[in-house]
């Protein structure tokens, strides 16, 4: 059961202390001039949104083998919001404004800062990313305490005033769990990392308080230039440790927001980006190097926290999803399911009889849970296909 997501309309918030690069991240990854890198603390107040087309290197290829005009990709809004502060969620500054931010977003990209520069303030002194990592879970712990204690309380009174004997065991056992949440929160772990195997129940009971730390979240260390280049990861073996402790479910990928920045001017150049760094950093040529970028790796590990699946409707012509999903659910009768790994190797366009031949295409009914990486072909009734 996946925790912590409002809506359906996918979000991720940068989320991380004050001046270590979450807006240069936030440009880098959306390709887009929005937010404020700055070299002073809270340079960004007002939150900052933009659509991130996820990278696919399938569909391009879908295109051709389905003679289809056009290419629409998974999309997911990323928020640049405002770095927090040590005892934000005591309303220090505007501690209480960013923490609500941060429960409006489905994912967390935890930025924490892994790269020396004395032109860049830190407002915690030297570099330390587990400081840094234990000063924001810490403070959306000490928010989710907050709310527990407080939801712990209006559930006391209301059981005094149950009606029925069901309504005192569900909030008996909805009391049960926030008790036994409360005192994980207090060991200093997110509520994610109590246990793996939540029920319908439990997760319908924490979604509905949507916690902070409920929420899936990727570790980014935001590395030098150089030190990405050259795979030289800082106090790599200290962030594990504290995340095999602390964050057991965090992914951690290491990155540049200073070399995506850079990656991005010079495009799909990659001899450019390799030469303009090998001139900067003097940096001689070593089978260990890497310009490439990390932002593909760091978009589908968000893709896998989030538990997303995605599926290809495929065709010559695209129809309104909105239409297609009224339509659908109304009239729908069966569906034929190609798998794109059945179809990859074959030549442009797809011969449908052949397919059905090899008995590539399935058929299936509304009860078929859809996999990733799916192509159906849905039949309604009425004629009305996709």
């Amino acid at each position: 059961m996946l925790l912590g997501r409002p809506t359906n309309n996918l979000r991720a918030g940068i989320v991380g202390l004050a001046n270590i690069g979450k807006s240069t991240f936030f440009q880098a990854i959306t390709h887009s001039n929005l937010g404020c890198p700055a070299n002073y603390p809270f340079a960004t107040i007002k939150l900052s949104q933009a659509l991130l087309k996820i990278p696919n290197s399938h569909l391009e290829e879908l295109k051709k083998l389905y003679q289809a005009k056009e290419i629409q990709h998974e999309t997911l809004t990323v928020w640049d919001i405002a770095g927090l502060t040590r005892d934000a969620s005591r309303g220090k500054g505007l501690g209480n404004k960013f923490l609500n931010d941060i429960g409006s977003v489905d994912g967390i990209f935890h930025l924490v800062r892994n790269f020396k520069d004395d032109n860049v303030t830190h407002l915690e002194g030297g570099i330390d990313p587990i400081r840094d990592m234990e000063i924001v879970q810490d403070e959306l712990i000490l928010k989710d305490m907050d709310k527990l204690e407080k939801s712990l309380d209006h559930l006391t009174r209301l059981g005094k005033n149950a009606k029925s004997a069901n309504d005192k065991v569900t909030e008996q056992h909805e009391k049960d769990l926030l008790n036994k949440l409360q005192d994980h929160l207090y060991d200093g772990k997110k509520i994610i990392n109590f246990k793996n195997d939540w029920t319908q129940e439990e997760a319908d009971i924490l979604n509905k308080y949507n916690f902070l730390t409920a929420k899936p979240s990727l570790i980014l260390l935001n590395l030098s230039a150089e030190n990405y280049i050259t795979k030289q990861i800082p106090n790599l073996k200290e962030v594990k440790e504290w995340r095999d402790q602390f964050a057991p479910l965090d992914p951690i990928v290491s990155f540049s927001a200073d070399f995506e920045t850079q990656f991005n001017k010079f495009g799909e150049d990659k001899q450019a980006i390799m030469d303009h760094y090998t001139n900067v950093l003097k940096i001689t040529g070593s089978n260990n190097l890497t310009f490439d970028s990390a932002l593909p790796e760091i978009i589908s590990k968000m893709k896998k926290a989030l538990d997303l699946i995605g599926f290809y409707t495929c065709g010559p012509l695209m129809e309104a999803a909105g239409a297609i999903h009224t339509d659908l659910q109304k009239t729908f009768i069966s569906a034929n399911i190609i798998k794109y790994n059945d179809i990859k190797d074959y030549e442009a366009p797809l011969n449908t009889s052949q397919l059905k031949a090899k008995a590539i295409i399935k058929r299936v009914g509304k009860d078929y849970i859809m996999q990733d990486e799916d192509i159906p072909f849905f039949v309604a009734a009425g004629g009305k296909t996709k």
